[in-house]
């Protein structure tokens, strides 16, 4: 039987491959259990996704409730937003058998001519963006399944804060009215901005003020890690040092997505009998930059120049708290107007985040290659 890496890089497995955030999710599942809805708020990809879906694998949470992880990110109106709903409702649904998933289609009368069934009598969720021609109703009838639902539901957005973005201007409105007057669902609204959280959730001027749990998610720590990942080492008959571990989760901040990438990289780098030591994490690095090469290159040549320009000083810099200073202007030979117009789009697009008043490159893989392509000085 093939062993499996146990260092997950996409989606969530089993408890055994999910390293701790005990209090955390001993936090979520009361949280949620006991009729509340919950803001959680950390950067990306330090592992909120993750979270849900351990708290959604729990005794009592499997067991008594329909759960829904939909994610938003990629949404850009109150249409697609309902577009993904739906849709993830529906594959949710669909392993649970005929008399669930009717159910639900029973209450989007809106949509029903529009949903295809397969051989084997199957729903399809093979929508166009243009069947959802009043996304208003159709809102409506999703949250009157989530409220008739013969189980309690949970349903998880992923990347909340898009809705601010939307064109339509009621739509925080909007949804804070059905989730007030739908008592047989909760709601965990997942956000990695969190200027952007903040202003939706604790704002006494917007919508969804006080409506909330808030939880804020920090990095594992990292000696819990570090047992971790020593643990499936010495499980598959391999080492890995404990100063190895720690020049990873330094490097990359403790944000969990990068460390479990490289440590996925040493794992299968290292045999049987064998100790990974500190020497291989740059050929993991390398061998992870060299699969992402091709990307980063294409990402780069569609940037603007002035984007391309702000983007490759603050990588240079590190970390940029003024980001219009004159020391920093002056230092990358920038003109105020020309930042100004680019960290916007730079902001928009993820290339960069801005935590704390500090602005970085989003992605550290990419901020590593910009280095080492342009070999910019560490």
């Amino acid at each position: 039987m093939t062993k499996i890496n146990p260092f997950i890089t996409n989606g969530y497995v089993s408890a055994e491959y999910f390293c701790d955030r005990v209090v955390e999710t001993e936090s979520l599942t009361r949280y949620v259990t006991n009729g509340n809805n919950v803001a959680l708020i950390s950067p990306r990809r330090l592992g909120k996704t993750g979270l849900i879906a351990h708290c959604f694998h729990q005794m009592q949470v499997a067991a008594e409730y329909y759960t829904f992880l939909i994610d938003i990110y990629a949404t850009k109106s109150l249409q697609e937003f309902v577009f993904e709903l739906g849709k993830g409702i529906l594959n949710t649904l669909k392993p649970r058998g005929k008399k669930t998933w009717d159910a639900f289609l029973d209450c989007l009368s809106s949509l029903r001519t529009s949903i295809s069934f397969d051989s084997l009598g199957n729903p399809g969720w093979n929508l166009e963006m243009g069947d959802i021609k009043t996304p208003a109703v159709t809102l409506d009838e999703i949250f009157r399944y989530l409220e008739q639902a013969d189980k309690p539901c949970l349903v998880a957005i992923d990347e909340f804060q898009v809705v601010s973005k939307y064109p339509e201007k009621n739509v925080e409105a909007l949804l804070r009215t059905h989730i007030q007057h739908c008592q047989n669902a909760r709601f965990i609204y997942s956000g990695s901005q969190r200027h952007m959280m903040g202003e939706i959730f604790t704002s006494p001027s917007r919508p969804f003020y006080q409506s909330t749990a808030i939880m804020n998610l920090s990095p594992i720590d990292k000696q819990v890690y570090t047992r971790f990942i020593q643990t499936h080492f010495k499980k598959s008959g391999k080492e890995i040092t404990e100063a190895t571990i720690h020049s990873i989760y330094d490097r990359f901040e403790g944000v969990t997505w990068y460390i479990q990438f490289v440590a996925n990289s040493l794992y299968a780098l290292t045999a049987e009998g064998e100790t990974c030591t500190a020497d291989k994490v740059g050929i993991a690095v390398g061998n992870i930059l060299s699969q992402l090469n091709f990307t980063y290159s294409s990402l780069l040549f569609q940037l603007p120049t002035k984007q391309k320009e702000v983007l490759m000083a603050i990588s240079k810099a590190r970390k940029v708290k003024e980001i219009t200073s004159s020391k920093f202007l002056k230092t990358y030979k920038l003109t105020a107007s020309s930042v100004q117009g680019a960290i916007k789009g730079l902001l928009d697009k993820d290339f960069v985040t801005c935590e704390l008043g500090e602005y970085s490159v989003y992605d550290k893989f990419f901020d590593i290659w910009l280095r080492e392509e342009f070999s910019f000085t560490t």
